[in-house]
């Protein structure tokens, strides 16, 4: 971990047929809030799928503990959803849910590039997994925020598709 870095995260469901993310997608916007507004970080993209989600974030100078953070997140999102979810008997001997992976993907932005592709890929996510055909359908994704900033076109990813090599990431969690 480093202070202050920007990251890349995949965190999924651990049913991956479920639809948790879209269906409370307004109870998942109130746990980041709160989390964010006792342990500050920059949302730079997000996007929220039916079964996972991608985001970039960046750390206050001096903060590397994203980890803290995710797992402010899934349990306060857990604490939203109905227990109706199958259960190992793992995570029942420690007391879990199964409403999430335990593992998630992180990597570390390395420079403009790098953080340039990822965010495009975050935002792309949708139409890569045949959700919409174009971006701007895609309701639950920061893409309209950079539209609205003038960062990106309402047309954005239409016509071409954007560079898929990400590198390396860890996964982590």
């Amino acid at each position: 971990m480093i202070a202050g870095a920007t990251y890349f995260f995949t965190v999924n469901l651990a049913d991956r047929s479920r639809r948790l993310l879209v269906e409370q997608v307004a109870d998942l916007r109130e746990v980041v809030r709160r989390v964010r507004q006792a342990h500050p970080f920059e949302i730079l993209a997000w996007c929220v799928l039916p079964e996972h989600l991608h985001a970039v974030w960046t750390l206050p100078p001096g903060d590397a503990d994203y980890a803290m953070r995710w797992t402010l997140i899934k349990a306060g999102f857990s604490r939203c959803v109905v227990k109706d979810e199958y259960i190992r008997d793992s995570r029942l001997l420690k007391g879990e849910r199964g409403i999430w992976q335990r593992r998630y993907w992180e990597h570390v932005i390395r420079d403009d590039r790098d953080l340039e592709r990822h965010i495009d890929y975050t935002h792309f996510n949708p139409v890569k997994h045949g959700y919409v055909q174009a971006v701007r359908e895609w309701p639950y994704s920061s893409f309209h925020a950079h539209v609205r900033k003038g960062w990106l076109s309402e047309d954005w990813g239409c016509t071409e598709v954007p560079d898929g090599d990400f590198g390396e990431h860890r996964r982590l969690g």
